[in-house]
């Protein structure tokens, strides 16, 4: 049968390239052995619950436990009824246990119980019933919020002392964050902080990225099977702009194997990898849409926006930066400090955010182009400033996040002028107070840096220099443009004070500044 990348819900072996599940996951057999209650969190789509069913196979045939992968997601609609939630939560867990398990193992009848006593009278029927120790996963956990996930945890904590005989011997928590972020609706905040009511756990851990043998080994399974083979070139570009994230991973091999190349005859080169990337991001898939979703969440915000604007985050709550690390949109850069999780997230945050100004942009002729097709970067000088000094105030306005809301007007309009045919790449970092734009047309290359005049702050413009100098010197280039957008109080129209003036950079390249 022929095997494919999957991108959608868990891994099947016998028709999906994977990686052995298990092998993410190597302490959670000595957990059970040691009748560990524990805590699995990592962001969606990396592998938790293929992982987690395999577990369950694996254990169960082993011939030592009765062990099964249940989901709560069904209660989710019942957050303050915990009395549905609960028979909901119960029908699922039989029909997902009769699925899962063979006959003798399967649960009894659940008991009547009291609202409230219902998962934890069920759990204590089966455990007492199997012929072996139960181990229950519990998957979407924290689709779970208030009463009913309060409910719930309370009576997996109730039944703790009782296990192995009357109740689970091991049993694992599964969700997008640790138990402190679940959510709920008590005491004026809305997570639980600590992990109580489930302040019997041993452990919390997550699920890490492939790594690079890792997605060189998935993708060769497919040449494997196929005889489709993928250059060096291709399997490390494929490394670098996902970081080994798993849907990333399979969606860049998919779109490339399925649409861009489906014969294999031919080789998977960086270029092809390249090509599935730019696809993936305007697609938006269900990944990379639900990423963009939860830009609007302040606490997500809070971080990601000075982020953006290259500020430092020492003032930003430690729990905000560890949700968002928690979420898998950042991770700890190994030379130091916070950064995107990986290219493609770099690329698309951004892009997400600067999509509303870019909705509104009126609409703007092209002027840039030359006749045969080139980019002008005289008349794209000359129409920015012109689009700048007629729309940049409302604009300015309607922007998501105010901090960068002039970065994120610049890459609307750019957007627009490599629609026709070419590429915008970003680059920032915490501390530096700046954003980096490189825009990619033909053979033509221009290097943007952002700069913010800020209130109570000397003029940027001799830092901006300075650090376009060494922007400059990566990309082997002699000529950029420096944008010092001012937010200084008390400015006149953005139409009096927008100005051009040649300068010249501590290493003698011709910089060309805009001040707006």
């Amino acid at each position: 049968m022929p095997r494919w990348f999957n991108t959608a819900g868990p891994c099947n072996p016998a028709i999906h390239y994977m990686l052995p599940a298990t092998e993410r996951l190597p302490n959670v057999e000595r957990l059970v052995a040691q009748q560990g209650y524990f805590v699995i969190h990592a962001p969606r789509q990396t592998g938790k619950t293929t992982a987690m069913l395999e577990m369950g196979k694996q254990l169960t045939a082993s011939g030592q436990y009765t062990a099964v992968m249940l989901s709560v997601e069904v209660g989710a609609a019942f957050s303050q009824d915990p009395d549905r939630a609960e028979g909901a939560i119960l029908d699922a867990w039989r029909g997902a246990a009769n699925v899962r398990l063979p006959p003798d193992l399967q649960p009894p009848l659940w008991p009547a119980a009291d609202p409230g006593r219902r998962i934890g009278s069920a759990l204590a029927a089966w455990s007492q019933a199997s012929p072996r120790p139960l181990v229950i996963f519990i998957d979407e956990i924290d689709a779970l919020q208030n009463q009913a996930l309060i409910s719930v945890l309370r009576q997996l904590r109730d039944g703790y002392p009782n296990r192995p005989q009357a109740f689970p011997q091991s049993l694992a928590l599964i969700g997008l964050r640790d138990v402190r972020d679940y959510k709920v609706a008590s005491g004026g905040s809305d997570r639980l902080n600590t992990a109580s009511p489930f302040n019997i756990k041993v452990r919390s851990f997550t699920l890490q990225n492939f790594s690079r043998e890792d997605v060189i080994a998935l993708y060769q399974q497919h040449t494997h099977d196929t005889g489709q083979r993928f250059t060096p070139a291709a399997l490390e570009h494929a490394v670098y702009l996902t970081d080994g994230q798993p849907w990333l991973v399979n969606a860049l091999a998919k779109e490339v194997v399925e649409e861009l190349v489906p014969d294999p005859e031919f080789p998977i080169t960086d270029a092809h990898i390249d090509r599935a990337k730019e696809i993936l991001i305007q697609r938006q898939d269900t990944h990379l849409d639900s990423l963009a979703e939860r830009l609007r969440e302040p606490r997500v915000k809070a971080i990601i926006e000075p982020m953006l604007a290259g500020q430092a985050l020492a003032d930003t709550p430690l729990d905000d930066r560890r949700f968002l690390l928690d979420l898998g949109l950042l991770k700890h850069d190994p030379m130091g400090g916070l950064t995107m999780a990986n290219p493609i997230y770099r690329e698309v945050i951004p892009r997400v955010l600067a999509s509303g100004s870019e909705d509104s942009l009126p609409r703007i002729s092209p002027s840039w182009l030359m006749p045969n097709g080139g980019l002008d970067t005289n008349q794209l000088l000359t129409a920015f400033l012109t689009f700048w000094r007629q729309h940049g105030e409302p604009l300015l306005k309607s922007a998501p996040y105010h901090e960068i809301a002039p970065h994120l007007v610049l890459m609307a309009f750019l957007h627009r002028v490599v629609n026709g045919g070419g590429t915008l790449e970003r680059e920032y970092a915490i501390g530096t107070d700046r954003m980096d734009l490189c825009l990619r047309y033909g053979d033509v290359v221009l290097a943007i840096e952002l700069k913010v005049w800020r209130q109570g702050r000397t003029d940027p413009l001799p830092t901006g220099l300075e650090q376009l100098d060494r922007y400059l010197s990566g990309l082997g280039q002699d000529t950029g443009w420096l944008v010092i957008f001012d937010r200084r109080e008390g400015l006149g129209p953005i139409s009096d004070r927008t100005t051009v003036e040649p300068a010249t950079s501590p290493a003698g390249r011709q910089i060309t500044v805009i001040r707006g």
